[in-house]
């Protein structure tokens, strides 16, 4: 008799599930009239109106029909999800975006590369001007490979020549 307590509230926290668990059951009327019981819920397409009884944590199907629709129009069917690509789909594309980003990360280079051989460029030609402005006496090499010194006119038509290289290169 010592263990009575322990008994009762064995059999009442018993009860508690046992309450617990038929709470969450369905109740419906199928196609041909009959009240159906189950702890599943009904097949997918039961009217909600024959649904008579749910758990309290079942969430109802809220449709919603657009403005000017009679909602007595059946609402469409949801359109099933896409199907996940396959682990080949998934490789082909992670393929095709490496070699994309392989080939556009080529191309900032040689964009770069370019942009920097033009600034050295510009750069060159700047300082060209700036010695045949100088009043400097200034030599080349004629096709004997002799030095031989600038006349004025030469220098005016390099300093022209450079001043257009400037123009078009150096943006």
């Amino acid at each position: 008799m010592r263990h009575k307590p322990f008994s009762i509230a064995l059999i009442g926290l018993l009860g508690l599930v046992l309450a617990a668990s038929a709470q969450a059951q369905w109740k419906w009327r199928d196609a041909k009239g009959k009240v159906q019981y189950s702890d599943m819920p009904p097949p997918p397409g039961t009217p909600d109106k024959d649904v008579l009884q749910r758990p309290p944590s079942a969430a109802r199907n809220i449709v919603v029909v657009p403005y000017g629709t009679p909602a007595s129009a059946p609402a469409s069917e949801p359109k099933p999800a896409a199907s996940a690509p396959t682990k080949a789909e998934q490789d082909a594309g992670a393929r095709q975006k490496t070699e994309q980003e392989r080939v556009a990360a080529k191309q900032k280079e040689e964009e770069r590369r370019l942009a920097e051989q033009k600034r050295e460029n510009c750069a060159r030609a700047q300082a060209h001007l700036r010695d045949l402005q100088s009043g400097a006496r200034l030599t080349r090499t004629n096709d004997k490979g002799e030095r031989v010194f600038m006349d004025e006119g030469q220098i005016a038509s390099e300093s022209a020549r450079v001043r257009d290289l400037i123009a078009s290169d150096c943006r």
